[in-house]
C-alpha cells in the first residue's frame, strides 16, 4: 500500500511541476509568441528609439476576472473625451507613447497573484527528507489538503481579485494625471505663444508713439521726462515678451520630454464636454477597490484567530495518512479580536462613503470654476472691446488738437492690460476643463489603459 501511495504522489508531484514549467514557458515572451500567438507590437520610447513590446493576450483567468469585477468594467467602459484627431489626442497619443508605465508591471503582477491565489484549494505537493538519529536519510512525498478553514483559502482569492482592482486602478490614474500633466504643459506653451504675439503687437505700437513723443521733443512741443516714460515701458514691454517666449520655450522642452515625437508644431484649443462623460471620478472607484480588498483581508485575519482542520499523506518509508486541527490557542481576548477585524471591514465602508463625499465637493467646485471662469472670459472680452472703443476715440481726439499723447498711450495701456487679463482667463477655462476630465479618469480610454 506504502509502495501504491508513493507511485500515486510522484505522479501528481509531476504534473504539478510539469505545469511550473510550462507557466514559466509562457511567460518567456519568444517562447509565448511562438506558442500563443501573441502580437509584438513596436513600442517607441522617449529617446526616439523603437523597442518591440510583446503584449500577452488575455488568458482566460483573466476574462473571467475582467466579467466578474464591477471595478474593471467601470474602467473598461470609460471613454475619452478628447476629440479624435484634435491637438489635444495628438498631445496625449504622444505622450502615452512614451509612457514607461510603471502601474502596468504591477497590474501584471498583480494578475498573477490571483491566477495563483485561484487555485489555492487545491492540495499541495512537496519532498520531505530528514536525517534520522541512525544516520540514515529518510525521503517522503507529502501532500498537504485543507478541508475547513473558516474561509481563509477563499478569503485568499478575494483579497488576490482586490488587489488586481486597486493596480488597475492605479494605472488608471497614472495614465490620466499623465494626460493631464502634458495638455498642462501644451496650455502653458500655447498661452506664453499667445502672450508673446499681444506684447509684440504692444511693442509695435507703443513704439509709434516713442517716434511721436521724440519728434514732439525736438520741435520742443512736449517734455524730455514723457519721452523717459514712454521708452522705460517700451523696456518693460521687452522684457515681458521675453520672458513669455522664455516660458513657451521651457513649456515645449518639458512635453518634449515626455513625449515620443517633438510636438513644437501642434496648434489648436478644444473645448471639452466633461459633464456629459457621467463617469465615476476615480478616487471613488479606488475606495470601492480598497474596501474590497480590507474586507477579503478582514476575512483572512478572522480565519487566523479560529482552529482549522487538514488532511495530511505521506507516502514513503515510514508513509502513512491522517487528519489534523489546529491554529492559533483561543483567550479570552480572542471575541474582541474578531470583532476588531470585522469593525475594520465596516470602516472600510465609510471609507468609500468619504472617498465618494470628497469627490462630489471636487467636481462640484470644479464644475463651479468652469462656469465662472468661462462667464469672466465672456466679461472680459465685453471690457476689451469697450476699451478698443475707448482708445480709438482717444486717437481721434488726439489728431484732432483735443488730446496729448500721453493721453492716449494710457488709455492704449489700459486696452493692452484687458487683452492679457483676457487671454488669461481662456486658458484659465481650459485648464479647468483638463482638471475636471482627470478627476473623472476621461481623458484615456479605458480598453486603451
Amino acid at each position: 500500500m506504502g509502495h501504491g501511495r508513493f507511485k500515486v504522489a510522484v505522479m501528481c508531484t509531476a504534473l504539478i511541476l510539469q505545469a511550473g514549467c510550462d507557466t514559466a514557458l509562457t511567460d518567456n515572451p519568444v517562447v509565448a509568441k511562438l506558442n500563443t500567438g501573441m502580437d509584438a507590437r513596436v513600442t517607441p520610447q522617449s529617446d526616439g528609439t523603437q523597442v518591440a513590446a510583446l503584449r500577452q493576450t488575455p488568458t482566460k483567468h483573466d476574462e473571467t476576472l475582467n466579467a466578474e469585477s464591477a471595478v474593471l468594467q467601470n474602467l473598461l467602459a470609460r471613454r475619452s473625451v478628447l476629440p479624435a484627431g484634435s491637438a489635444y489626442d495628438r498631445v496625449s497619443t504622444a505622450v502615452l507613447a512614451a509612457n514607461a508605465r510603471a502601474a502596468e508591471t504591477e497590474l501584471r503582477a498583480a494578475r498573477l497573484r490571483a491566477a495563483a491565489a485561484s487555485k489555492n484549494w487545491l492540495p499541495t505537493v512537496g519532498p520531505s527528507i530528514s536525517l534520522n538519529s541512525l544516520g540514515d536519510l529518510i525521503s517522503q512525498i507529502v501532500v498537504d489538503a485543507v478541508l475547513f478553514d473558516n474561509g481563509r483559502k477563499k478569503g485568499e482569492r478575494a483579497f488576490a481579485k482586490a488587489d488586481v482592482e486597486v493596480a488597475a486602478v492605479a494605472l488608471a490614474e497614472d495614465t490620466n494625471d499623465r494626460v493631464a500633466t502634458a495638455l498642462g504643459l501644451y496650455l502653458d506653451a500655447a498661452q506664453a505663444r499667445e502672450t508673446a504675439a499681444l506684447h509684440r503687437a504692444t511693442l509695435k505700437d507703443m513704439k509709434h508713439f516713442e517716434w511721436v513723443m521724440s519728434e514732439r521733443v525736438k520741435g520742443g512741443v512736449s517734455d524730455m521726462s514723457d519721452l523717459n516714460v514712454i521708452r522705460s515701458k517700451l523696456s518693460e514691454i521687452r522684457a515681458a515678451a521675453a520672458a513669455a517666449e522664455e516660458a513657451e520655450a521651457t513649456a515645449l522642452a518639458e512635453l518634449n520630454a515626455m513625449a515620443i515625437a517633438p510636438l513644437g508644431d501642434v496648434r489648436g484649443l478644444q473645448t471639452l464636454s466633461v459633464r456629459g462623460a457621467e463617469a465615476q471620478p476615480l478616487s471613488v472607484t479606488r475606495a470601492e477597490a480598497e474596501k474590497s480588498r480590507s474586507i477579503a483581508q478582514a476575512r483572512i485575519d478572522r480565519a487566523s484567530q479560529l482552529p482549522g482542520v487538514g488532511a495530511q499523506a505521506t507516502s514513503g518509508e515510514n508513509g502513512g495518512a491522517g487528519i489534523t486541527v489546529g491554529g492559533p490557542g483561543l483567550g479570552l481576548g480572542t471575541p474582541a479580536r474578531i470583532r476588531a477585524i470585522e469593525a475594520a471591514s465596516e470602516a472600510a465602508g465609510r471609507q468609500v462613503a468619504q472617498a465618494n463625499e470628497d469627490a462630489n465637493r471636487t467636481l462640484r467646485r470644479l464644475e463651479g470654476d468652469v462656469s465662472a471662469t468661462a462667464r469672466q472670459a465672456g466679461e472680459a472680452q465685453g471690457l476689451t472691446g469697450a476699451a478698443k472703443t475707448n482708445l480709438d476715440l482717444f486717437q481721434a481726439q488726439y489728431q484732432a488738437g483735443q488730446r496729448q499723447v500721453m493721453d492716449v498711450v494710457g488709455v492704449y495701456e489700459t486696452f493692452a492690460a484687458r487683452q492679457e487679463a483676457e487671454l488669461a482667463l481662456k486658458y484659465e477655462a481650459l485648464r479647468l476643463q483638463v482638471e475636471l476630465a482627470r478627476v473623472q479618469g476621461v481623458l484615456a480610454d479605458g480598453e486603451q489603459i
